[in-house]
C-alpha cells in the first residue's frame, strides 16, 4: 500500500508517517513549501527507502492533483489549528483547512475514488451538551477555527453521499506528545518547566479535555483507514476520560519535580463564548469498528513527552517565553 500523508511535516502527521512506514506502507509526505528545503518534523525521521518527501501546498488544486497519482490511499492531516490564531486569520483558514478538503477530495474522486481518511477535530463539537460526547453531538462553531473544520467535515462526507468516494472522517481528541506545538496546554508547561521557568503563563485552567497520546491517536488512524466498516462515518478518537487543565498543570508540575506558580496570562485567554468548556469524548464506535482501544494512561504519555522536552536539542527549537498563537 501507498500512502500519501497531508501535514506529514507537523504533529501528528509525523507520528503517521512514522508508524505507516513501520507497519510496512510506502509514504509520499506532503511538508509545506518553503525555499529553505525544511521538511518540518520530517527532519526527524531516520531516512527510509519507502519514505518519499514532496513540498508544496494542498490550496493548490493542481498541486494536490498530481500529488494523489498512484497512492492507494490519503491520511489528509493538513490545517490550520491554531485557536486563536484563526481569531486573527479567518480567511486564511476557510482557504486552508475547506478549499484544501475540497481539492484533497475532488482529487481522490478524479484519480480513481482513492480511499480518503479527513481529520477532524473534537472543537467542531463545542462544549459538552451531554457527555460522553458522540458522534451525534451537535456541532457548535466556537472560533473560526472549529467552523472551518466543521465546514470542512461536511465537504468530504458530501463526496461519499454524491459520489460514493470511500471517506471516513477521524476525529482525534485532544492529542499531546513530541513534536507537539507549544500553542497547545501541555506542551506549553512542560516547554516552560524545562526551561527552568518558575512562574507559568497560562489562560483558563477550569475546562477539561479527554488527551490522547500521539501514539494512540495514529493508531487508531491506521485502525480506521483499515476497517472498510468505517467508510462513510465519523469517528471519534477519544479515550473515554477527563481532566481539568489545573489537574494536568499539577500532575506535570509533579511528574517533573517543580514547584511553578501559575499566572494568568490575559492574552492566553479564549473570549467567553468561544471557549469550550468540557471534552469527554465517547470511543464505542471505534472499538466496535475497530477494535481500537487507548493503551498509554496519561501518566505514561506525559513522562514520555516530558523526557523529550528535556532532550536540549529538541527545548531549542521551542521559544518557551513566547506565547504562541
Amino acid at each position: 500500500m501507498k500512502a500519501l500523508v497531508t501535514g506529514a511535516d507537523g504533529f501528528i502527521g509525523s507520528h503517521l508517517s512514522e508508524l505507516l512506514l513501520k507497519e510496512g506502507y510506502s509514504v509520499r509526505a506532503l511538508a509545506q513549501y518553503n525555499s529553505f528545503n525544511y521538511w518540518g518534523w520530517l527532519e526527524d525521521i531516520p531516512s527510509n527507502e519507502r519514505l518519499e518527501v514532496i513540498t508544496g501546498d494542498i490550496r493548490d488544486p493542481n498541486f494536490v492533483k498530481d500529488s494523489t497519482r498512484g497512492v492507494d490511499i490519503i491520511f489528509h492531516l493538513a490545517a490550520l489549528i491554531a485557536i486563536p490564531y484563526s481569531y486573527h486569520a479567518p480567511d486564511s483558514y476557510v482557504d486552508t483547512n475547506i478549499k484544501g478538503t475540497l481539492n484533497i477530495v475532488q482529487a481522490a474522486r478524479e484519480a480513481g475514488n482513492i480511499r480518503v481518511i479527513s481529520t477532524s477535530t473534537s472543537e467542531v463539537y463545542g462544549t459538552a451538551q451531554y457527555v460522553p460526547i458522540d458522534e451525534k453531538h451537535p456541532r457548535q462553531p466556537q472560533s473560526p477555527y472549529s467552523a472551518t473544520k466543521i465546514g470542512a467535515d461536511a465537504i468530504a462526507l458530501s463526496f461519499y453521499n454524491a459520489f460514493n468516494l470511500p471517506v471516513t472522517i477521524a476525529r482525534p481528541f485532544n492529542t499531546y506528545g513530541p513534536r507537539q506545538s507549544a500553542r497547545a496546554i501541555i506542551p506549553t508547561i512542560i516547554s516552560q518547566i524545562a526551561d527552568g521557568k518558575k512562574q507559568i503563563l497560562l489562560g483558563d485552567l477550569t475546562p477539561t479535555r479527554d488527551f490522547n497520546y500521539v501514539k494512540d491517536t495514529v493508531a487508531g488512524f491506521l485502525a480506521i483507514a483499515e476497517a472498510d466498516a468505517t467508510i462513510g462515518k465519523e469517528v471519534n478518537i477519544a479515550s473515554g476520560t477527563e481532566i481539568s487543565m489545573a489537574d494536568t498543570l499539577n500532575l506535570i508540575a509533579e511528574l517533573m519535580k517543580s514547584d511553578v506558580e501559575f499566572i494568568t496570562d490575559q492574552q492566553r485567554l479564549r473570549p467567553a463564548n468561544s471557549e469550550v468548556f468540557r471534552l469527554l469524548g465517547d470511543n464505542r464506535l471505534i472499538k466496535s469498528l475497530t477494535g481500537w482501544k487507548p493503551v498509554y494512561r496519561l501518566e505514561d504519555g506525559l513522562a514520555e513527552t516530558i523526557d523529550w522536552f528535556r532532550n536540549e536539542h529538541n527545548l531549542l527549537k521551542y521559544k518557551p517565553g513566547i506565547y504562541n498563537l
